[in-house]
């Protein structure tokens, strides 16, 4: 039985397949989750390491180069920049296309570990960041409120980023601007001289006394008790009579030799949502989440958290799945105008219904079953797999009318219509076959291509 006779002379069976495949393809179109573009993971691995108050030339000299000089031999490595500012170098390392970032890194963190020995030793540990475009916020927010900017961030920080941090695909959630609360101790240069101490005196001892340590198990019975030492401060006036030495059985506290306030950190980002002060709340999603179901859910978020806490007011400032869903919108709109457009020109050009209606049937059905595909295949509704579905729905047209004219031709000869069907049919599917193949090849090639274009369309 040939591929043209089998669906001919068993229509119940061919009726539910393809309900079977529409089915499924309607699931599938409801679960596709939709972006931009395809994911795409840039061969790039940037080393971050921290150098707290130094110069960048100092940066350049003790910390840069010698990064620099261990990730050089990495295999796969295409390119390397750096730059250092101060307190900060940043080392970027760039690989060939194709290149497993997974063990490129393991590979870097390997390099990272040979040279820490000619770091300094008061730098941060080196932090191993990939690129991923999933690291760039998919929703910001901005906070407003008539509350004190200390107790806004509070609210912030204990309330709201749990919250928001707890939707399904969030990765991260960062708080921008506002006041930050920090103890201050001021210390006193006159009164420090005049006791002989050191700045670093009065920090050691507020390290040793802000400490909770654990003092092991206490064994009751059958029961252990944990037991620990709670040391942390709880107040400022802890923090004043903090002993820093004894002098001639006098103990010397930091109160003497400093001021102690509750204030905040140094503001260094300055929010304004309106022309008043605010917060800034950045979004990220996980990597493979889907961007535009992440944006809908945070903002579902912030409108529960907008009517428990009354006193805040969140508001979407910049939401990135809006111009997703504009520009898919916009791509499949056009692809169904050019589906429309093709049925108009071939009932034009045919002059008959029934032959009209079979094509244009082919073509949602069609379409329906590449949803399936694509969603089983791990694909994602984006620019590019629209493209591909406008392309398919042309090649489509062009081997339906090819089928439908040629059965026509044996339908106007007498033949039944069953005998017409499968004998139009077989007569014409290796050249249909052969032309789909032609095209194809045509853009075989582009599984050649290297780079960020072979990447995105394969």
């Amino acid at each position: 039985m040939s591929i043209a006779s089998g669906p001919i002379k068993r229509p119940i069976l061919t009726t539910i397949v393809f309900l079977v495949i529409i089915v499924l393809g309607v699931v599938a179109l409801s679960r596709l989750a939709i972006d931009l573009m395809p994911e795409i993971t840039y061969p790039t691995i940037s080393v971050i390491t921290s150098y707290g108050n130094v110069g960048p030339q100092e940066v350049e000299e003790s910390v840069t180069r010698p990064i620099e000089e261990a990730l050089a031999a990495v295999q796969g490595v295409e390119e390397i920049n750096s730059s250092s500012t101060e307190g900060q170098s940043q080392v970027r390392v760039s690989f060939t296309w194709g290149t497993d970032l997974d063990v490129a890194a393991n590979d870097i963190r390997d390099r990272i570990d040979r040279v820490l020995g000619r770091l300094p030793e008061d730098i941060d540990r080196p932090q191993i960041r990939k690129f991923d475009l999933s690291s760039f916020p998919v929703v910001i927010l901005g906070v407003s409120s008539t509350m004190n900017p200390l107790d806004l961030r509070q609210i912030i920080d204990d309330q709201v980023k749990y919250r928001l941090e707890r939707v399904a695909g969030v990765a991260a959630v960062d708080v921008w601007g506002g006041l930050s609360r920090e103890i201050h101790v001021d210390l006193r240069s006159d009164q420090l001289k005049a006791l002989g101490l050191s700045s670093a005196e009065i920090l050691a001892a507020l390290k040793n006394e802000n400490l909770n340590v654990p003092a092991g198990l206490y064994e009751k019975g059958n029961v252990d008790v944990l037991v620990r030492t709670q040391g942390e401060y709880q107040s400022l006036d802890e923090i004043r009579n903090t002993v820093v030495t004894v002098r001639q059985g006098t103990p010397i506290l930091v109160k003497d030799v400093a001021k102690v306030t509750d204030s905040w950190a140094e503001v260094r980002q300055l929010v304004r949502i309106d022309g008043k002060p605010g917060l800034r709340i950045s979004i990220n999603k996980q990597s493979g989440a889907n961007t535009v179901t992440v944006a809908e859910a945070v903002k579902e978020e912030m409108a529960r958290i907008n009517r428990d806490i009354p006193q805040i007011d969140l508001l979407p400032i910049i939401d990135t799945s809006v111009y997703i869903k504009k520009s898919i919108n916009n791509v499949g709109s056009s692809t169904v105008l050019g589906g429309i457009l093709a049925v108009i020109i071939l009932f034009l050009f045919l002059r008959n219904i029934s032959s009209t209606l079979i094509i244009a049937t082919a073509i949602p059905i069609s379409i329906i079953a590449t949803f399936g595909v694509m969603y089983f295949g791990g694909f994602t509704l984006n620019i590019i797999t629209f493209g591909g579905l406008a392309l398919g729905i042309g090649m489509l047209v062009d081997n339906a009318i090819v089928v439908l004219e040629n059965i026509y031709r044996h339908r106007e000869a007498g033949n039944s219509l069953i005998h017409s069907a499968e004998t139009g049919t077989k007569e014409v599917w290796s050249a249909i076959m052969a032309s789909t193949l032609t095209t194809l090849v045509v853009f075989f090639p582009v599984v050649f291509i290297r780079g960020m274009s072979g990447i995105m369309f394969q």
